[in-house]
């Protein structure tokens, strides 16, 4: 019997009893063959995940081992945190400086001395949940806005300015809007303050169960390559290299104990941030308040910082030509130089 391509693809062909008696194997119908397929298919993919979930935890097993939180660091007992901070300079009018997400207190390495050098007590503080900081939660808006408040209460400070970056500007106006009388003046430092509700809807954790998002953590903190790519992104050419020192500066927060349990529980939170009704009511204190953004900040639309400013009731924004989100590190200088505007207005 012959038999063609196309009767191969048949659905239809049935078992053949006088075929078999003359020994010609029957035909397999397509739908047989598609469940054996199936099955197949089913059992690879069975296969594979057990395969990855073993690698995984063999993999996340050999790396358990946490970072130290290096010595000689200051502590402040903030409210119910055990809050690392750094400081800059003597005397002046006090400025704390507020960090934003996956950021500490040694973002403001830069910044921190230039304003020293122009006569000011400056702090910069690691936010719950971030760099050596005693991790505490809940991890969200509210607690640290009042971490900062107990900061400024801890250390005496008379109504500093306060400086936020990104997600950190949020945390300082909630700081500001909770406790008004304490504050001189504040900064929006690229940042708009508003709530992105990533990780709200749909939480992570739920899209990369365990084993997997430690493994896939792990692998991006372990990665120098990585790193760097995030950095030089976010920070541009003109940001210092980073060499052993500086990468280690940015992955060690994130690999002392707790760091990988408070990771995950902000990113399901989402940035910091405050809905616009709440932000708007900074416009009605009286108080200094500036908003400074880097001219090629991808991160932000570029009607941001004039729409921003107008939301809290700022002037006009300063622009930064060049300069892309952590001005902090790239434009230091620039960034102390609106500071400065800005304390003068608030001793006026």
């Amino acid at each position: 019997m012959d038999v063609t391509a196309p009767d191969l693809l048949s659905e239809d062909v049935p078992d053949d009893p006088a075929a078999l008696s003359e020994g010609v194997a029957p035909l397999v119908p397509y739908r047989s063959r598609r469940r054996r397929w199936l099955r197949r298919a089913a059992k690879t993919v069975a296969v594979l995940f057990v395969a990855s979930t073993f690698l995984s935890t063999f993999y996340n097993a050999a790396t358990n081992g946490r970072a130290s939180v290096p010595a000689g660091l200051s502590y402040v007992q903030a409210g119910d945190v055990s809050t690392r901070y750094r400081e800059w300079g003597t005397s002046g009018t006090p400025i704390v400086l507020v960090h934003g997400f996956v950021e500490s207190a040694d973002t403001w390495e830069y910044l921190g001395p230039i304003l020293a050098a122009q006569g000011h007590r400056v702090y910069a503080l690691d936010v719950d949940g971030w760099g050596y900081t005693q991790r505490v939660g809940p991890f969200d808006i509210g607690h640290q806005a009042r971490q900062v408040d107990a900061f400024i209460e801890a250390l005496r400070l008379d109504r500093p300015l306060l400086v936020g970056h990104s997600s950190g500007a949020a945390v300082s106006a909630l700081a500001v809007l909770d406790k008004p009388a304490d504050a001189g003046g504040i900064m929006f430092l690229d940042g708009d303050g508003l709530a992105t509700g990533a990780g709200q809807k749909t939480p992570l954790t739920h899209l990369f169960p365990n084993p997997y998002r430690t493994t896939l953590m792990r692998l991006a903190i372990h990665s120098d390559t990585v790193i760097r790519a995030i950095y030089n992104a976010t920070c541009g050419p003109a940001c210092p290299k980073l060499d052993a020192a500086g990468l280690d500066q940015w992955r060690r927060p994130l690999e002392v104990p707790g760091a990988e349990e408070s990771l995950w529980s902000m990113v399901n939170l989402g940035v910091a941030g405050l809905p616009p009704a709440r932000l708007a009511e900074l416009a009605t204190l009286a108080l200094p308040k500036a908003v400074v953004f880097g001219g090629e900040d991808s991160a932000y639309d570029p009607s941001s910082p004039q729409t921003t400013a107008t939301r809290i009731g700022a002037p006009a924004p300063t622009i930064i030509p060049g300069a892309q989100h952590l001005t902090s590190v790239n434009s230091p200088a620039a960034v102390a130089a609106a500071v400065a505007v800005l304390e003068a207005r608030a001793v006026q």
